[in-house]
């Protein structure tokens, strides 16, 4: 029991993503359901140059992996890490809802038929069929993407792996074509991510919002007790 305690006491901050992620879900399915027609079509003249490419369904997938991997790492192993990282990517998450449920969107994108017969078109019509061309804007694939390989270059831990940091710029790198080699995006949800990405490194890694907020309730912790 005194085990069970001490373990609760150590990770309940992995209690935060959990909530969360129940919360995004719910939001997420809802806005699924609700937006079927009627919504703004995104599109830009660059996006009837870039070729559908099957073969970048992998990269597409290892996103899962990718973002739910390293949030779990830096959960168990560095708290200030795990909190720079869910603030990074739950404020984006949320603003994608927002903007999904306000201003509803998709694309025309994906082709009518596959321009060949293999494995990866399978694998690109099952993500089809689960994957509705609607709520695309910003891309979270692209932002995510982004947040977690800015937690690994900015993590002590990685500071002297290089291939661990080179790793994730490939794999990031990568996610970030995908999105627009499937068709899943519009160059516009892939911009807009950027800026909303750029925005939130400035909130988080050089403002240090977390840090500052740590450093506030020490300050009014030695208050306390000076008091």
């Amino acid at each position: 029991m005194k085990k069970s305690k001490q373990l609760y006491t150590k990770y309940r901050h992995l209690f935060v993503c959990i909530i969360y992620f129940i919360f995004y879900m719910t939001v997420f399915c809802y806005a699924e359901q609700k937006v079927t027609k009627n919504y703004q079509v995104i599109h830009m003249g660059i996006d009837d140059y870039i070729p559908f490419c099957e073969v970048f369904i992998i990269p597409y997938i290892l996103w899962f992996g990718y973002v739910a991997l390293s949030v779990l790492y830096f959960g168990f192993t560095s708290k200030d890490d795990y909190y720079r990282t869910c603030l990074f990517l739950f404020t984006g998450m949320t603003v994608f809802l927002v903007v999904s449920l306000l201003f509803p969107n998709g694309h025309h994108l994906r082709p009518t038929e596959f321009p060949r017969d293999n494995v990866f078109t399978h694998m690109v019509a099952a993500l089809y069929r689960t994957d509705t061309p609607t709520n695309l804007w910003p891309s979270i694939h692209v932002y995510n993407s982004l947040g977690v390989h800015f937690a690994i270059m900015h993590s002590r831990q990685f500071e002297h792996k290089r291939s661990v940091r080179i790793g994730s710029f490939l794999l990031c790198s990568l996610i970030i074509l995908s999105t627009v080699f499937l068709k899943q995006h519009s160059m516009f949800d892939v911009l807009t991510a950027f800026v909303m990405a750029a925005i939130m490194y400035a909130v988080v890694y050089r403002y240090d919002l977390i840090g500052q907020f740590q450093s506030g309730d020490k300050r009014h912790k030695v208050k306390t007790q000076v008091g």
